[in-house]
């Protein structure tokens, strides 16, 4: 498996978690809880990417550019999470 497939599939395990299991789940569905929780999950996804690659010098491929473990995992959990949330913020009724 290649290092972009590895990071592509920890953010689609968190945030599969966060969006299927978390956020539902809360009772009271704001935008600051939202948020903080996204946070936690966020970085937790960063955690594992860094577990898997910090040190390696492994390069990982942009499209455009190379890039290291770290900016493709912010990247890509960017990309992979704005429609979820839009998703969720309409379902949900959240200003934003």
């Amino acid at each position: 498996m290649t290092p972009e497939a590895t990071i592509l599939i920890v953010n689609a395990i968190f945030l599969a978690f966060a969006y299927l299991w978390v956020y539902p789940g809360l009772t009271r569905k704001t935008m600051n809880l939202i948020l903080a929780y996204d946070t936690a999950i966020s970085c937790a996804a960063l955690l594992v990417a860094g577990l898997l690659f910090w040190g390696s010098g492994t390069s990982f491929n942009l499209i455009l550019i190379n890039g290291n473990w770290f900016a493709f995992s912010i990247i890509t959990l960017m990309l992979m999470e704005l429609p979820l949330f839009a998703w969720f913020a309409r379902k949900h009724d959240l200003d934003f």
